[in-house]
């Protein structure tokens, strides 16, 4: 009977992570609260060295992932027509989420006013920073120097490099046949390195969420309450109630089995807050637990990781709302179209600028004539919804790559509908099998 007991997921190991850190991060603030040595050695020291550590490595594998795999799904697509298809689909894709994602964020804000009644207790002061122009945006797209690029970390310039590359590599015969096979080969390798890397995440998550319970004080919530909860509902409905229902509409498919493989990449953004650095972890989960062909994930999951933000195009729609109401300034119904046709247009405008979600908000806000400075009130809370909205980011990362992957017939179904179908195994496991 124990030898066929199952052993605990990483999904477990996560969730067991999480909460544990929670609680020491909490009683540990409830004991000491002002001590010198629990700020220098527990939550800057161990919580912060493990915690990064465990971020860095993740980002370490973003651009070569990004940069191998795009070459090889490249590789195979002879035919440019088939990669402006694949493009074409994915952005319309994208877009139309993200105007549904801040349709429903306004809706929402204007039937519960989470600003009403609201007054600015203090001297609010927020420095925007401009956001680059359309020309720029375009420019900015092709990289004077690809290595320059891939040490920034500069995705759309990645990207395009990387199908140049590919789609080169493709016509040249032979030659491109050996070139790629060796990017084919470093691609398996980098997976296992994914592989490794997530066997550790129990570690890195428990070091992020002990460090942020340990630092982050509930008091900062009171006077946005009503902001926190309403983002975090929309946030909810539109991950677990949007997403399913357009998976099922456009492709057919059982979105229950898609929550269930969803659920490690959901746990790894909400605890790294950052797309680009769960992109490992998705791009590992859509090739092997998903079915969707190398081909599509490589080029899907690095765009939308860079430019689909349904999560923080939700929070800029209730942002809006919330600090009009708490200024008492009226928007008409010609500022809520302008605001979703500024957003959804800014997410790709704003691409790869550091600090983008705010960048939107501060564009959006001086759209339609809004303080900027309205932005200081939930600065405070932005931390914890950050989290919420890479998890709700990368599983519409995925959506629109399934959905995508099943309408250009590069996506095997039988993976799909098997619930054991590519899990990662425990590093434990990994090495008792080669040693025997």
């Amino acid at each position: 009977m124990s030898a066929k007991k199952r052993k605990l997921g990483l999904t477990g190991k996560i969730l067991i992570a999480m909460v544990t850190g929670f609680l020491f991060g909490y009683l540990l603030r409830e004991i000491a609260p002002d001590s010198q040595f629990v700020k220098d050695y527990i939550s800057d020291g161990v919580l912060h060295v493990v915690g990064t550590i465990f971020v860095n490595c993740l980002k370490m594998l973003v651009v070569p992932l990004v940069f191998v795999s795009l070459v090889c799904g490249t590789c195979s697509l002879s035919d440019p027509s088939k990669l402006g298809k694949l493009g074409g689909k994915t952005l319309a894709f994208y877009l139309f989420t993200t105007a549904i994602a801040l349709a429903f964020a306004i809706s929402a804000a204007v039937i519960f006013q989470p600003g009403a009644g609201g007054q600015l207790t203090a001297n609010l002061s927020y420095d925007a920073k401009e956001a680059p122009g359309l020309a720029d945006v375009l420019i900015s797209m092709v990289p004077t120097n690809p290595i320059k690029a891939m040490t920034d970390g500069n995705m759309l310039q990645i990207i395009i490099f990387a199908v140049i590359f590919g789609f080169a590599v493709s016509h040249v015969g032979d030659k491109g046949r050996r070139v790629a096979a060796l990017f084919e080969d470093l691609n398996e390798v980098i997976m296992k390195v994914v592989t490794l890397v997530m066997s550790l995440a129990p570690y890195g998550v428990f070091a992020l969420i002990a460090k942020l319970s340990l630092t982050l004080g509930v008091d900062k919530l009171k006077d946005v309450f009503m902001y926190f909860v309403l983002v975090l509902a929309v946030l909810m409905f539109h991950g677990m109630v949007v997403y399913p229902v357009l998976l099922k509409f456009f492709s057919g498919l059982n979105p229950l089995m898609f929550v269930r493989k969803m659920r490690d990449v959901q746990l790894f953004a909400f605890s790294t807050a950052s797309s680009n650095a769960t992109l490992p972890v998705t791009m590992e989960t859509a090739e092997h637990r998903m079915g969707v062909n190398n081909r599509v994930a490589s080029f899907t999951l690095p765009l939308g990781a860079t430019i689909n933000m349904d999560g923080t195009a939700i929070m800029q729609g209730v942002a809006t709302v919330f600090i009009a109401q708490v200024y008492n300034v009226h928007l008409g119904f010609g500022d809520y179209v302008s605001v979703v046709i500024t957003a959804t247009l800014a997410s790709i405008g704003t691409a790869g600028v550091p600090g983008v979600g705010l960048i939107m908000l501060a564009m959006v806000l001086k759209q339609v004539g809004l303080p900027v400075e309205g932005i200081a009130m939930i600065i405070g809370v932005d931390r914890l919804l950050d989290m919420v909205r890479t998890a709700v980011n990368v599983t519409g990362d995925m959506v629109a790559t399934v959905i995508v992957g099943k309408s250009e017939k590069d996506f095997n179904e039988d993976v799909y509908n098997d619930s054991e179908a590519g899990k990662t195994k425990g590093l434990e496991e990994q090495l008792s099998e080669k040693s025997a």
